[in-house]
């Protein structure tokens, strides 16, 4: 016969049944069994409700979760990771929250441009709860709301953009998105954080896509040219500006060149009007063979045997017809008399108002 049996002994074998004892929990046993009447059945009850009250008031927060405590249906604290203690049921009771789980959310809308076109944009959103209470009782449908949030957000910034900004410039998009979303699940109280907001694709209509894509070759052909354009530009103005750089060089080189033998030509015309006024057969013979020297050092010459006279010619080249190089002008009473066979021969050159007589 078992020893908790009614009618058996107490005592077998020497041995007592166990009965918890010490602590609190013992004595709260001990209570529990003197109330219902100190028998077997009583003990067995008050043992079943002390490892329940152990059980139900012991909470053991793992550590990605949070635990939120409600007591008597109202927020009264957060459990952090960890063992917990709490009143027993009804009094409180523990809605654990993971709050380090990344969810997902992904999408795809169309969405209506600012120049008019319809392009169907790709969503993909990351989370995760940052404020357990809030997540749970700030609004009805946390994860509802943002999803909402997203796509309004995602319109919005999309609607106020071009087709070529949302085709080749989503970064900034999603940034500007990511922004805004957060400021909205603020105002929602809903405790959640976005850690990611990407537009991973952004495509027109299926049924506008071959004329999307002419436009888009299109596009891409007059990027091409122009670039092609820009490259022939950055080739060809360096060049051209050296070649105006050299032509003005140049130029400026001849002009200081001819001023400079200008002003000495008018210089050197000066200084000799100064000498012809004060020598003047002197200087009218010294210019007479100066441009003889000059003449016959440019043309070929031809040396008359007669003993009289020296004569010389011009000849021209072999198979050209260049002409002798001109003598410099110099004034008629400058100009010297040539060397004559006669006494009272005319000599070339002589000034006509010396009375036909030649200046020796």
């Amino acid at each position: 016969m078992a020893w908790n049996t009614p009618g058996g002994s107490p005592n077998r074998g020497g041995r007592k049944p166990w009965t918890p004892s010490g602590g609190g929990i013992g004595r709260l046993l001990d209570n529990l069994r003197n109330f219902a009447g100190g028998g077997g059945a009583g003990r067995w009850v008050a043992l079943i409700l002390g490892l329940w009250l152990v059980f139900d008031t012991f909470v053991l927060v793992a550590e990605q979760q949070r635990g939120v405590v409600l007591r008597f249906g109202q927020f009264a604290r957060v459990m952090q990771p960890g063992p917990n203690f709490k009143l027993p049921w009804p009094i409180e009771r523990v809605i654990k929250v993971n709050a380090t789980q990344i969810k997902t959310f992904s999408d795809n809308v169309p969405v209506l441009t600012a120049d008019e076109n319809i392009v169907q944009v790709e969503i993909n959103v990351q989370y995760r709860v940052a404020d357990p209470q809030r997540y749970l009782f700030g609004t009805r449908d946390a994860d509802e709301v943002l999803r909402q949030a997203a796509l309004s957000t995602v319109r919005e910034q999309v609607g106020r953009s071009s087709l070529d900004t949302v085709l080749g410039a989503r970064n900034a998009l999603a940034v500007a998105a990511r922004t805004n979303l957060q400021k909205s699940l603020e105002a929602y109280r809903t405790g959640l954080v976005v850690t990611e907001l990407n537009l991973p694709n952004a495509r027109p209509p299926e049924e506008v896509k071959p004329a999307f894509d002419d436009v888009n070759s299109a596009q891409q052909d007059k990027d091409r040219l122009i670039s092609e354009a820009r490259a022939y530009a950055a080739k060809v103005v360096p060049e051209a500006r050296g070649e105006a750089a050299r032509v003005r060089t140049v130029a400026d080189g001849y002009k200081t060149a001819a001023i400079a033998r200008a002003s000495g030509d008018a210089q050197r015309f000066s200084l000799l009007v100064d000498q012809y006024r004060l020598a003047p057969e002197v200087t009218r013979k010294r210019l007479w063979l100066e441009t003889v020297q000059q003449v016959l050092a440019e043309n070929r010459k031809v040396v008359g045997g007669d003993g009289r006279q020296l004569i010389y010619v011009p000849m021209r080249e072999a198979g050209g017809s260049a002409a002798a190089p001109q003598p410099p002008l110099v004034p008629a009473e400058l100009v010297a008399p040539t060397v004559g066979a006669g006494e009272g021969e005319r000599r070339p050159g002589r000034n006509p108002r010396d009375g036909g007589e030649a200046s020796r």
